[in-house]
């Protein structure tokens, strides 16, 4: 088994097509095919169904993915710590985040980071923190911003770097906006505008509601919380944000609490087992301090 059969499968893995992988590689496509076969003679098992339109894993080709990556990843570590002990850190890092992280200053933070560390490649992806988690666990991130929604999930460390009550936000027009507080049952029955599922402030309003034996109407949904507030001043529904956000939009909206004051959390996540090469740690120890 050589290096460049595991990168080949980890690429087609991923580009789900021997020729976009090959293009991926900068190597000829019938050179992927040969080495994925030679692989795959020597393992014994097919890791690739090639039957229909998209090649996809086969159960075997499944189960041995997050080892080749992580094979990968070990070898990366080996060249970054061998130009670390000669003074410098360079390497990629792959970092996430939530398009609900807001009030944290990313750009800034990545900014300083790149100044300080011009030798580490940093590629930022957005998502939902679902989706962040999994990539995480198997290695496809290295650091991500995720929305925590019930507690610290298996196999990641967290560090929180933002705390912030969720409010309701409303129209200077609205039934609620010379209200203090509004009731989960009376929300209930009102058209509501929130991130979607799989984000971690989404996951703190849905079990507040579910402790409460209630299910939210929900009409309308938007990755950003700034447009979450944007559609509540043109009175299509009750938002629900971060206080911070509330206090930023004042002049045109009112804020109106929750009656159990729930709060949602950012926090900074990576992998709890299994190296981080020399560039990932610098980025995880500058955001820690940063952050």
């Amino acid at each position: 088994m050589e290096l460049h059969q595991l990168e080949y499968f980890v690429a087609v893995a991923e580009e789900a097509n021997f020729t976009r992988a090959a293009a991926r590689m900068h190597v000829a496509q019938p050179g992927v095919s040969a080495q994925i076969r030679r692989l795959e003679r020597e393992l014994g098992q097919p890791l690739f169904d090639r039957s229909g339109r998209t090649v996809r894993l086969t159960g075997v080709g499944a189960a041995a993915l997050p080892h080749a990556r992580a094979a990968l990843a070990a070898v990366a570590a080996v060249r970054e710590t061998v130009a670390e002990h000669e003074g410098l850190v360079r390497g990629q890092v792959a970092m996430g985040m939530v398009t609900s992280a807001g009030p944290v200053a990313l750009p800034d933070f990545l900014a300083e980071f790149a100044e300080r560390y011009p030798g580490v490649e940093i590629t930022l992806s957005e998502a939902n923190s679902d989706v962040m988690v999994e990539a995480l666990r198997d290695g496809r991130l290295d650091v991500a911003v995720i929305g925590l929604a019930d507690g610290v999930p298996a196999g990641l460390e967290t560090q929180v770097v933002l705390d912030d009550e969720l409010v309701a936000v409303v129209g200077p027009g609205d039934e609620y906006a010379g209200r203090d507080a509004v009731s989960f049952a009376e929300l209930a029955g009102r058209p509501l505008i929130c991130l979607p599922k799989g984000t971690g402030l989404r996951g703190v309003l849905d079990r507040e509601f579910a402790a409460h034996g209630l299910r939210p109407r929900v009409t309308l949904e938007a990755s950003d919380p700034n447009v979450l507030a944007q559609l509540a001043m043109r009175d299509l529904g009750v938002a629900l944000v971060p206080e911070s956000l509330a206090r930023y939009y004042a002049a045109d909206l009112r804020l109106v609490r929750l009656e159990s004051r729930p709060r949602g959390q950012l926090a900074l996540a990576w992998r709890s087992e299994g190296p981080l090469g020399p560039a990932a740690r610098a980025l995880l120890e500058y955001a820690r301090s940063a952050m």
